[in-house]
């Protein structure tokens, strides 16, 4: 008789720890005590130079930092450390915990990247909730950072950049539709970066080696398109002097990109549904049918299920060609990824340049780029960038008079946003594209922007959101 034996129990694993920088005892004995209890490691220190050590030595998702420490003791000194965290590690949760309560030195450690700021004495259930968001967002920015790595990999010239969640959201989606050989319907308006997202997917396909050929369906009259998407045969119709291999045909093994398909004509329609259904295309011209296996990906910026309603998309063509859609934000519902991709076009325009190396954004730059609405998203921040780059000539940064959109208005010249208006100008824009996302839904974009429901409901009732 076999002895059963027990298989051993693997070890829980447990997030990294948390860096608390305080030197007050008793505070650090309460914070301890909180985050030990839900289950957290804590390293501690009590004074600049071995919180530098310690951060240097460790993995620390998140830090507790007081700003009035030894040596010095003083905020603007706490301020400074705070950026030098940062510039190491600029994934960091750092959260401040600081009897500094005065607005300047808040509105100041937010500015710097803070992720919240806390006055003494500090709430333990606040502080809870306040480390776990932390946590959890440290948690899925290195998700979509190893995600986007292994995305842009395949294709470098094209990187997805962003940071804001309904961007995440979708190039989540992205890699996940990404290995199978299900249809994607790509949504957004021009110049949102649909047909560079339908070139990742089909990059991270199974597919990758095969072609990926691209159409814009509402470029071409009907009987061109027809011919471009199945090809003809010599003699079909004038100027039809040789035989044409179709867009079908030639993304043979690989993927079909269809980009403004709602602008399809109606006849044509009915044609490619049948190809998609049967996997079999007609030529024009051509009696015998061909087998083709593509993968398809559609991009549209229009409604779809508005133009089914007046009957000038086909709704069983609709059904075919949606798959798994992925909706692409508009730049106006993103802000807070504008300065992080005008520093990406900045990069890429180097070379026109005077001396070729990349202009970088000043703050007044940045309070203008954030002030702008971009209804030429991603085109027209990268078409700006080009622009600012060329003006800027000898200069290093990028000035308000290098863009087209700021600068002086009505014959006068703008009085420059304090870093209150400008913190607030940010928080107001990143609340109502949130809002906007989730469709009104207040109770969810509480939790998605880390507020409570009614702090959330103050802060719409204070900015005029409604």
């Amino acid at each position: 008789m076999t002895e059963a034996r027990a298989e051993p129990v693997p070890e829980p694993r447990r997030a990294p720890p948390i860096l608390l920088v305080e030197d007050d005892r008793a505070f650090r004995k309460v914070y301890r005590q909180v985050l030990e209890t839900a289950g957290y490691e804590v390293v501690e220190a009590d004074d600049r130079p071995r919180a530098r050590t310690l951060f240097a030595e460790r993995e620390l998702p998140v830090v507790i930092l007081d700003l009035m420490l030894p040596p010095d003791g003083t905020a603007e000194a706490g301020l400074g450390q705070l950026s030098e965290l940062l510039a190491q590690r600029p994934g960091t949760k750092v959260i401040v915990a600081s009897g500094a309560g005065d607005l300047q030195y808040m509105l100041r450690a937010v500015k710097a990247g803070a992720y919240d700021f806390l006055t003494k004495p500090v709430d333990p259930d606040v502080l809870l909730i306040v480390v776990e968001r932390a946590m959890a967002r440290y948690a899925l920015e290195r998700e979509v950072l190893s995600l986007r790595d292994s995305l842009v990999s395949a294709r470098p010239e094209g990187a997805m950049i962003g940071q804001s969640p309904a961007f995440l959201a979708a190039l989540r989606l992205a890699e996940r539709v990404a290995p199978t050989d299900l249809p994607v319907l790509v949504t957004g308006e021009n110049g949102t970066g649909k047909e560079l997202l339908a070139r990742t997917v089909h990059a991270r396909s199974a597919r990758a080696d095969g072609p990926l050929v691209a159409v814009n369906c509402g470029a071409l009259p009907e009987h061109l398109l027809e011919s471009t998407l199945f090809g003809h045969a010599r003699g079909a119709f004038t100027g039809a002097i040789k035989d044409r291999r179709g867009l079908f045909v030639e993304a043979d093994g690989g993927t079909l990109f269809l980009d403004e398909i709602g602008d399809m004509p109606a006849p044509l329609q009915v044609k490619v549904l049948r190809a998609l259904e049967s996997g079999e295309i007609l030529p024009v011209g051509v009696d015998r049918p061909m087998h083709v296996d593509v993968r398809l990906i559609s991009a549209t910026n229009k409604d779809l299920t508005a133009l089914m309603s007046t009957g000038e998309f086909r709704e069983d063509l609709y059904w075919r060609v949606k798959g798994t859609e992925i909706h692409l934000p508009a730049l106006r519902e993103r802000p807070s990824d504008v300065p992080v991709l005008a520093t990406y076009f900045l990069s890429q325009c180097a070379s026109l340049a005077t001396d070729g190396r990349a202009r970088a954004l000043s703050d007044a730059a940045r309070e203008a780029l954030l002030a702008h609405d971009w209804p030429g998203n991603l085109r027209e921040l990268r078409f700006e960038m080009q622009r600012a780059t060329v003006l800027a000539g000898e200069r290093t940064g990028i000035l308000p008079e290098d863009l087209s959109f700021a600068g002086a208005r009505d014959g006068k010249t703008e009085r420059p946003m304090t870093l209150p208006e400008r913190v607030e100008a940010l928080e107001r824009r990143e609340i109502e594209a949130t809002l906007a996302r989730l469709h009104g839904n207040r109770t969810r974009a509480a939790e998605e922007l880390g507020l409570s429901r009614q702090g959330l409901l103050k802060k719409m009732a204070r900015y005029g959101i409604g």
